[in-house]
């Protein structure tokens, strides 16, 4: 009897720790994303690696390339609304280090320009859990580019 349970407690501990599989992932971020902007009534826009963005203003100065600097403000959450991060104060950071969301989303807008960003969990953290992101969470932020260095 205590050998079921212990082969009961590997099964599940084994499987539990199971990364998801890449397609299946897509196809629920992709859901999550499509019914969220569905309950809003965006107009959103997709890439081909399955962000999808919102432009709000697309600003007029200098358009950022992965190798810029920029200086935004912004707000993240979850699709609940939960807030996991804001920056009210201008914050300034290179977008070779930031997620790859981010790094395709940024340089849609220019300089002065105003995006929501629909960022899919293979764009963000992934399978990561970081602070109070779970693991394959799809990520959204209102972004505001307001310099480009």
């Amino acid at each position: 009897m205590r050998g079921i349970f212990l082969l009961a407690i590997l099964f599940f501990g084994l499987n539990s720790c199971k990364k998801e599989d890449p397609e299946t992932q897509a196809a629920k971020d992709q859901k999550i994303i499509e019914e969220y902007i569905a309950d809003k009534g965006l107009n959103a826009q997709t890439t081909e690696s399955g962000l999808y963005y919102v432009i709000i203003n697309q600003g007029s100065g200098s358009r950022p390339t992965i190798d810029s600097t920029v200086t935004v403000k912004y707000k993240g959450f979850l699709s609940d609304e939960s807030v996991f991060d804001e920056a009210t104060t201008p914050v300034t950071f290179s977008l070779r280090n930031v997620i790859a969301g981010w790094q395709e989303g940024i340089p849609l807008i220019n300089e002065g320009g105003k995006i929501t960003l629909l960022i899919p969990s293979r764009l963000g953290y992934k399978d990561q859990a970081v602070g109070s992101i779970p693991a394959y969470s799809v990520l959204i932020f209102d972004v505001e580019l307001l310099e480009v260095n």
